[in-house]
């Protein structure tokens, strides 16, 4: 059985840290974030849009929570600019677009 305490947690992010005693001589941490306010934002940004707004070269097309960020930078997928457009169509992301159309 592990033991979990609270390691760090940032107001500001949402996101929290957890210490894991495993028990074994080995610890876990383990980080989980809040992305509520993150996915509501997303959901206003995105009804304001319609197929039809145009993009210009800086339009922003998505917010991602900081834990996102880093498990797309983990998985290869954040550097690669072809990853990451078919990231961005993928219903995996839909939840962190903030307009319509594709990329």
């Amino acid at each position: 059985m592990r033991n979990k305490k609270l390691f760090s947690h940032d107001e500001m992010t949402g996101i929290t840290k957890w210490w894991h005693n495993n028990n074994d001589g080995t610890v876990t941490i383990e980080t989980t974030q809040n992305v509520n306010p993150i996915l509501e934002s997303n959901k206003e940004s995105y009804k304001e849009t319609d197929k039809h707004t145009k993009w210009g070269e800086m339009s922003r097309v998505a917010s991602i929570p900081l834990t996102i960020y880093y498990d797309l930078l983990k998985r290869g997928i954040l550097n690669d600019e072809t990853a990451m457009k078919k990231w961005l169509n993928s219903d995996e992301a839909r939840p962190f677009r903030t307009r319509v159309g594709k990329i």
